[in-house]
């Protein structure tokens, strides 16, 4: 059967392409070998196919079952121009496999003289050794093995042989075809293991679970009257949270529609929120550089969701709402969307929101505007590590911030840049608040 793997290794772009329109689809899974469709176009040297990929937001340090990395196959393979756009959109170049071979080690092994040479100007170690303690220059061949000595001495490298340290621990593993579920929409509630609730709120209670071999987490929805509409209106709404396309998003995988019980489902993101991240100790230290990779993840995100139409109106984009897989990258959790008939006029976490959220009704409102508001609270929320108004109640903040001009106050220490830029989100005009692509190259230029 054809499918994205057969069409990235035969270089059929426009397939490919046609297959990334559909929102469904999840650029980031793994054949049963757990190559991406990034490692085939890597492996088989279709450039124009690679970018199309990268520029979605493919995974670049994604490995397969073997931990190697589209670096690795591009470098193996002598695709230069590929290697070199894996490198500019940061690929890792002295990540090493299971065997402890780098892309170097591959590239010295084939003899791909340039491309090697190019591997060392880019910071790619000569002493690097693999499981058996051969370094890239123990593979290569002739004159390479002195080229690369040389260039490695002009570049201040330590020569000292370093051993080998494992990494597949980095949990950068592709997903499998499984586990995104891509075509499992109506699910049995019976084959859901629900272990342990781990959290509860006016809106449902959130299980963490099992189902079939796959980590999930399953939030049964608190409807007071699940009758025929409303199990309709589930049926129509779900579907467009299933948003596989985009990195930064985490997609509901399916649904159980089993009256009264009303179930999303999506995988277990193993750093949980991004507010348990900043706020309930989890030993994970968020600097100022991971705070601004958060940031940018966030706004990338957002910035897909309003290029789409708006999915439902009740998305409030928080740091509750947001997840952290486990390689740390930020997505945004479409479970967490409210459907149209669940509480309809209630807000349980205002300090996020605008005040013209809080005062207008639902159609009046200009939700991009409202969105960057929230954003502007989340980015003071990741510089300053602490839960805004958190002395007043949620009731006590609505009513300040709508009707009383409180405001998040933004402390010393934090940089100008980044005071400078919360401001302008929060403008108190929606209508002069930028986009999200208009945050996103001060985001990138405040990262370097």
């Amino acid at each position: 059967m054809e499918d994205i793997f057969h069409w990235c290794r035969e270089g059929n772009a426009m397939q490919v392409r046609v297959w990334l329109d559909d929102t469904e689809h999840d650029m980031n899974q793994g054949d049963d070998h757990g190559f991406s469709p990034l490692h085939w176009a890597s492996k088989e040297g279709h450039s124009k196919i690679a970018e199309l990929l990268i520029q979605r937001g493919a995974r670049i340090n994604a490995t397969n079952r073997g931990d190697d990395t589209p670096l690795h196959l591009a470098a193996a393979h002598g695709h230069r121009e590929i290697v070199h756009m894996l490198l500019r959109n940061k690929a890792d170049i002295n990540f090493t496999n299971e065997h402890g071979n780098s892309p170097l080690h591959y590239a010295c092994f084939w003899g791909w003289q340039t491309l090697a040479e190019e591997l060392v100007a880019q910071g790619a170690l000569v002493a690097l050794a693999n499981k058996d303690g051969d370094t890239p220059l123990d593979k290569a061949r002739g004159s390479l093995a002195k080229k690369l000595h040389e260039m490695a001495v002009e570049m201040g490298q330590d020569l000292k042989k370093i051993t080998f340290k494992d990494q597949s621990w980095l949990g950068l593993k592709t997903r499998s075809r499984d586990a995104t579920l891509s075509r499992h929409k109506g699910i049995n509630i019976h084959d859901l293991h629900l272990q342990i609730q781990i959290a509860s709120s006016p809106s449902g209670d959130t299980w963490r679970g099992r189902w079939q071999k796959n980590d999930i987490v399953a939030k049964i929805l608190s409807v007071r009257d699940c009758n025929a509409r409303v199990s309709r209106d589930f049926n129509e709404e779900f579907p467009k949270l299933r948003i596989f396309s985009h990195p930064n998003v985490l997609p509901v995988i399916g649904c159980c529609n089993s009256p009264p019980n009303l179930v999303v489902i999506n995988q277990h993101m193993p750093w949980g929120s991004l507010y348990t991240l900043l706020h309930e100790g989890t030993g994970v230290v968020v600097d100022t550089a991971a705070a601004l990779r958060l940031a940018v993840d966030v706004a990338r995100g957002m910035a897909f969701l309003h290029s789409l139409e708006r999915i439902i109106p009740q998305y409030h984009l928080n740091s509750r709402h947001i997840m952290i897989d486990e390689d740390l990258t930020a997505r945004i959790n479409m479970a967490d969307a409210k459907f149209s008939f669940q509480e309809k006029g209630r807000i349980y976490q205002p300090a996020w929101m605008s005040p013209e959220a809080l005062q207008k009704k639902p159609k009046e409102r200009n939700w991009e505007a409202c969105d960057m508001w929230s954003y502007a609270v989340l980015l003071w929320e990741l510089a300053t590590r602490e839960v805004p108004f958190a002395d007043l109640s949620p009731m006590e903040t609505g009513m300040k911030i709508a009707l009383e001009g409180l405001r998040i106050s933004i402390p010393p220490g934090i940089s100008q840049h980044m005071s400078k830029l919360i401001r302008i989100c929060m403008n108190e005009d929606p209508g002069k608040r930028p986009t999200f692509d208009m945050v996103l190259p001060i985001l990138e230029k405040m990262k370097r």
